[in-house]
């Protein structure tokens, strides 16, 4: 079930790579009134996809893995093409996948099983309580750009692995390797409970308005968009959003160790990363000797696409542009380039990698998302100040503290006011699969995969309550006598009082 040869093309597109121009390929858009007849096909299709049970699909998900893991060359010279990707960045995605794959399938028939709940009181314990967690049919999937498989597929396979049947919706910035997914997807042998739609506003917004669950990645702007008019329906969203992810820097931290993470965190994938480090907060004792070693590791750097490159192009020119502006008004108001500062010299959507100094909340650069490569420091007086700044943010999807001293960086972590805080690393929260990974404020709502709050997301909660043998209850009915249903009463409400009585003395 797929957006090309049996459902009605509207146009096509040819998708060009922003580091050389070359055409990447070309797509066919799909059209919004198309997009409620596959959502039906899916629904059908979902029926029997639930009633694998989560081992049967944990199967059908498990050879799909392989087909990843055998086509990964293929995937990764996709992506290189369509958006311009060093193959560093590029080979990070692929095994993201299977990481989370991997931990699904040997935990997803255990965080789906019906849980068993106690009694509230004693008495009721004649009544057995199940909680069932049943798959929402279609779950609407709507992409970013900037990790084409990792984006759309660390959603896809909770929704999938839940029972829910998938309605991908891809960036239309690169909906190439979306197909290429979907390819693998049916030459697995799996059925057909994933679909792709192609195309921008006009698709998105049939896929909300057909679907039972949607998972937004992208702007805070455009996420609240996304959740205004899913509330049409009253169809549920988990959004992950912007953010302006803050690095704090303690004076007893390893120094090289802090400065090669915040620059690799900075500039990876050209920055265009959700949980890129976009500002660094560094107690003034260190601060001279961590700026030098990130200007050292900066200009090491090599940008460029495809291989021998550490990061290569941004998306497109608009990408750029909003670094470059950021940028321009840091210098014009006091901000000094260490590094970069301007566009790349040749063709392409590139930007130099920017070590920015003598920054404040003043600057976009340290207020706005960039989503590109800069690394703006901050020189602070406390570890107060550091916090009271990092928290002073629209946003707060994640963090990262620096020092030798872990129950003191723990400390500062949990004072952040965010998803998600890595001490001595960045990013790697990402890998941590067991656990939730959402934001806060206005970084996002609900967790976006991981653990199994990533399954139980895409579920409806249906609870059972059965007897215990086959002699019902009937104490509240109307049947019974008023002496009956007082002593009922009574004995509810001194039972219940029991804990709260002993605890409040």
């Amino acid at each position: 079930m797929t957006a090309t040869p049996d459902v009605h093309a509207t146009d096509t597109n040819t998708i060009h790579n922003p580091a050389t121009g070359a055409v990447a390929g070309t797509v066919r858009w799909t059209a919004p009134d198309d997009v409620a007849r596959i959502a039906t096909g899916l629904r059908t299709a979902q029926r029997e996809w639930e009633a694998r049970g989560a081992a049967g699909r944990a199967k059908v998900l498990a050879r799909y893995a392989v087909w990843l893991g055998e086509h990964r060359d293929e995937i990764e010279e996709m992506l290189i093409k369509e958006t311009g990707k060093s193959a560093v960045d590029a080979a990070q995605e692929v095994p993201l996948i299977l990481m989370i794959t991997s931990y699904y399938v040997r935990t997803m028939e255990k965080a789906l099983a019906p849980d068993t709940r106690p009694a509230s009181l004693p008495f009721l314990s004649i009544k057995k309580v199940t909680v069932h967690y049943r798959p929402r049919p279609v779950v609407g999937i709507i992409a970013p750009w900037n990790y084409p498989v990792a984006n759309a597929l660390m959603d896809a396979i909770s929704a999938l692995a839940a029972g829910c049947a998938v309605l991908l919706k891809p960036s239309e910035r690169t909906p190439l390797t979306a197909e290429l997914l979907l390819r693998g997807w049916q030459e697995s042998g799996a059925p057909e409970v994933l679909a792709l739609v192609q195309g921008a506003r006009e698709v998105s917004e049939a896929v909300i308005d057909n679907s039972d669950f949607i998972q937004f990645t992208g702007s805070s702007a455009t996420g609240a968009k996304v959740m205004e008019r899913a509330a049409r329906r009253l169809t549920p969203v988990s959004l992950e959003l912007g953010g302006k992810d803050p690095m704090i820097v303690l004076e007893d931290a390893d120094i090289d160790l802090a400065a090669n993470a915040a620059v690799w965190g900075a500039m990876f994938n050209a920055g265009q990363t959700c949980v890129s480090v976009e500002r660094v907060y560094v107690l003034e004792a260190v601060y001279p000797q961590f700026v030098d070693a990130v200007v050292r590791a900066v200009r090491n750097l090599k940008v460029g696409a495809g291989d021998g490159n550490h990061f290569g192009a941004m998306i497109d020119d608009g990408q750029v542009s909003v670094t470059e502006r950021h940028v321009e008004d840091a210098i014009a108001k006091g901000a000094k380039a260490l590094t970069g500062g301007k566009r790349g010299s040749g063709s392409g959507s590139f930007y130099e990698p920017t070590v920015l100094v003598d920054v404040d909340h003043s600057m976009s650069c340290m207020t706005e998302e960039t989503f590109g490569p800069t690394l703006p420091i901050m020189k602070v007086s406390s570890v107060a100040e550091a916090i009271r700044l990092a928290n002073d943010s629209q946003y707060g999807l994640s963090a990262s503290v620096f020092s030798k001293d872990l129950e003191r960086a723990k400390d500062v972590a949990l004072q952040l006011d965010c998803g998600g805080v890595n001490i001595n690393d960045v990013i790697s929260n990402l890998m941590c699969t067991t656990a939730p990974m959402g934001g806060w404020k206005a970084s996002g709502i609900g967790a976006r995969f991981g653990g199994q709050e990533g399954l139980r997301k895409y579920c409806r909660i249906e609870t059972v309550v059965a007897p215990r043998t086959n002699i019902g209850a009937g104490g509240n009915y109307y049947n019974n006598s008023d002496k009956a249903l007082k002593r009922m009463n009574t004995m509810m409400t001194k039972l219940a009082l029991l804990r709260p009585r002993r605890l409040s003395k």
